[in-house]
């Protein structure tokens, strides 16, 4: 499903406009990345946890010659740990 889609799916079961739909969803990315820039996290009770790491920086070998070591830096990135009510649900122990 692509973001198009879930805003269609969001307006049908909102019985709200598309574009109303694509608006909560821009509204919650915009907030949630903030929030990560921040060094927060984002929890959605049941659903899971949006947070930011650093991941640290490490020596690499370069695929274009592969005798050439290459250093790769430290960088933040997003992480995503799911929920309990997610998890059953995916396991097929609780239905939606």
């Amino acid at each position: 499903m692509n973001k198009s889609e879930l805003a269609n799916t969001m307006a049908e079961k909102l019985q709200v406009s598309k574009k109303l739909a694509e608006d909560f969803i821009a509204a919650f990315e915009q907030i949630v990345t903030r929030t990560l820039q921040n060094g927060q996290e984002v929890t959605i009770a049941g659903f899971g946890t949006f947070s930011a790491r650093q991941r640290k920086g490490r020596m690499g070998v370069n695929p274009q010659k592969p005798s050439e070591p290459i250093e790769i830096p430290t960088v933040v990135v997003p992480k995503f740990k799911a929920g309990k009510a997610l998890k059953d649900t995916l396991k097929g122990k609780r239905s939606i």
